[in-house]
């Protein structure tokens, strides 16, 4: 198991509550885990995206996989971000990025031509001894619930 895994993070889970956790001590009776990153509450796209895997939930369970979305966002954003938006998953706040480089989910990215460091929009499968399956990074917004189940599906 990767040590980050068993590293405490401020969780806002699905029922509303603040809990401080290992990722390890969230993975319930599912057989995999889906982490998302994703740079920034309340953006146009991370909205998008979110409320895509929002919708699709119920499909993800069916094929036992847990979502948790991951961003360096702190509880109280990510409180109201699941409140204006009707948002329903585990959210994960990672100040720090910890959790975001063991999972090469920061780092070197083109913003509009330019190279900058940050935050890098990609999805972590984990089987149910948080072993990494298969990382999808710099993935688009618009679509990538929907290909995520597709691909998952299979």
């Amino acid at each position: 198991m990767n040590p980050i895994l068993s590293q405490k993070f401020d969780i806002l889970t699905s029922t509303g509550e603040v809990k401080n956790l290992a990722l390890s001590d969230i993975i319930s009776s599912n057989t995999k885990t889906l982490l998302y990153f994703y740079p920034k509450d309340n953006t146009p796209g991370c909205t998008l995206e979110n409320k895509d895997f929002t919708c699709l939930k119920a499909k993800f369970q069916e094929l036992w996989i847990t979502l948790v979305w991951v961003s360096k966002d702190s509880i109280e954003s990510h409180k109201k971000f699941v409140l204006w938006h009707g948002l329903e998953n585990d959210l994960v706040s990672d100040p720090t990025l910890e959790l975001h480089k063991a999972f090469w989910a920061y780092g070197e990215k083109n913003n509009y031509g330019k190279i900058i460091q940050g935050v890098i929009r990609s999805t972590v499968l984990l089987d149910n001894k948080w072993d990494t399956i298969k990382i999808w990074n710099n993935v688009k917004a618009t679509g990538h619930a929907e290909k995520m189940l597709r691909e998952l599906s299979k």
